[in-house]
């Protein structure tokens, strides 16, 4: 099932070349009219559409994605993202007042955002349309000029993202560079004036370092192990079926799905007889025949996860298939916790199932561990929720769901500590890429002269002023 397409490393030169070609454009100031940014998107929007067909062949190729799954996770959400942005973007552009202090008489004080520059996406494979296209919208409106470095992963997607971009787009408004490592690294080496990423924590320290010595600022969209917690409260039937759609969406591979899953023990039992039904209703009895069910991205993560199954005892699923390169909807226990699959991010269909009686225990284990990027939480007790998002940092999630706060544009997304750095969708993707300018205008007609050295009864009005 793997591909054999093969994605050419892009030159120093041809790196070089597109990034001096979008500094020139930038500076001409063509990207900074708000109509400029939102015919773009309009034309963003409609190459999206245009090309519907190919990206869920590209996808089907790639991850075996079916056409529902790519639809709801890859295409649908970046047109709601463009309409929400294009909504509301002359609002966000605007300049903002702001209080002027008292030492500041007959002065007026405003931001203004502006945007940075040329603006470097390094993109993933596990959403490769998505995760590479959302971010672009928010450096569009912003204002700026972006070069796309999509997953050679993912080739199929890769090349088709390059057609849809490259061959609709000036090349230096938005250019997409396909390679592997040696071209990231290329491209880390350029002056870029932003840089964002989305992929593994390790990955991310690197492209850190890299913008670090040229002081490049950063988002980084990373992972880690995001819990999942279902109490004794909790309705079991429909916590297993939106559990297990946040678990095996995409065969697992999705940064924010739940890693594992600690279940009172009490719940245990039920939890894994309506997981089955589940399993059974959106794949039928041999998921791993199913052409509804995503594939795993290449052989070597398939291995990964296949290694996992040896962790601890397998109490749902557990079959794989090394010639379609599918792995089971597994549940298991952990012989411990010092096992792999407790220590990486499983970025598969494996799920790991803890009991605990009490909730202290839980957040206990969370907390000494880094920081996650999502955490779930199954209950109908207030106190409960309370008690948990009181007490744990994560950089978001839901209560009673999986997964559906990363669709909505009115909420930020993004990681904290080791899952990431900085947040987008929505507005924010706008301040992301946005520099807040601080501007004070100060009046002519008189002068305070009391804060010169020259001025008399200085410090005593000072004083007076700054209490």
């Amino acid at each position: 099932m793997s591909t054999e397409m093969i994605i050419e490393e892009a030159s120093i030169e041809a790196v070089e070349s597109t990034l001096h070609q979008h500094k020139q454009f930038f500076k001409s100031g063509v990207t900074r009219p708000i109509q400029y940014r939102k015919d773009l998107l309009e034309k963003f929007s409609a190459v999206i559409k245009n090309h519907e067909a190919k990206i869920i062949d590209a996808l089907k190729k790639d991850l075996n994605k079916s056409e529902m799954e790519t639809y709801a996770t890859e295409i649908g959400i970046l047109l709601e993202e463009i309409r929400f942005v294009l909504k509301n973007i002359d609002e966000w552009a605007e300049p903002k007042k702001v209080k002027t202090a008292k030492t500041h008489i007959g002065s007026k004080s405003y931001t203004v955002p502006e945007p940075y520059g040329v603006t470097l996406i390094i993109a993933p494979w596990n959403y490769p349309i998505q995760l590479a296209l959302a971010p672009v919208i928010g450096a569009i409106a912003a204002g700026n000029t972006a070069i796309i470095k999509p997953s050679e992963l993912t080739p199929s997607t890769s090349a088709l993202l390059a057609e849809m971009i490259n061959t609709h787009f000036d090349p230096r408004q938005l250019f997409v560079i396909e390679g592997g490592e040696e071209t990231t690294q290329h491209l880390l080496k350029q002056p870029f004036d932003y840089i964002f990423f989305t992929g593994s924590v390790p990955v991310g320290k690197v492209v850190m370092e890299a913008a670090a010595k040229q002081l490049i600022p950063v988002t980084l969209e990373l992972g880690g192990k995001s819990p999942c917690i279902v109490d004794e409260t909790a309705d079991i039937p429909l916590a297993a079926k939106r559990i297990a759609f946040g678990k095996v969406t995409n065969a697992g591979q999705t940064c924010i799905a739940p890693d594992y899953l600690f279940i009172h023990k009490s719940k245990i039992d039920e939890f894994i007889t309506e997981f089955k039904k589940t399993v059974i209703e959106f794949y039928g009895t041999e998921p791993l025949k199913s052409e509804k069910f995503g594939r795993i991205v290449n052989e070597r993560h398939f291995n990964r996860l296949s290694s996992y199954l040896e962790d601890g005892e397998i109490l749902l699923g557990g079959n794989v298939d090394a010639g379609s390169l599918k792995v089971e909807p597994t549940l298991m226990k952990p012989r411990d916790f010092t096992v792999p699959v407790m220590r990486d991010e499983i970025f598969g269909p494996v799920f790991p199932v803890l009991e605990y009686e009490e909730l202290d225990e839980v957040i206990d284990f969370v907390t000494e561990r880094p920081k996650p990027l999502a955490l779930y939480l199954f209950t109908s007790n207030p106190i409960t929720e309370e008690k948990i998002n009181g007490s744990i940092s994560y950089g978001g999630g839901c209560v009673n769901d999986t997964l559906m706060h990363i669709v909505t544009p009115y909420l930020p997304f993004g990681g904290v500590g080791e899952s990431g750095i900085g947040n987008y969708h929505g507005e924010s993707s706008f301040s992301t890429f946005s520099h807040y300018k601080s501007i004070l205008k100060q009046t002519t007609k008189f002068d305070l002269s009391f804060r010169y050295p020259s001025g008399r009864f200085g410090m005593q009005i000072i004083k007076k002023l700054l209490k």
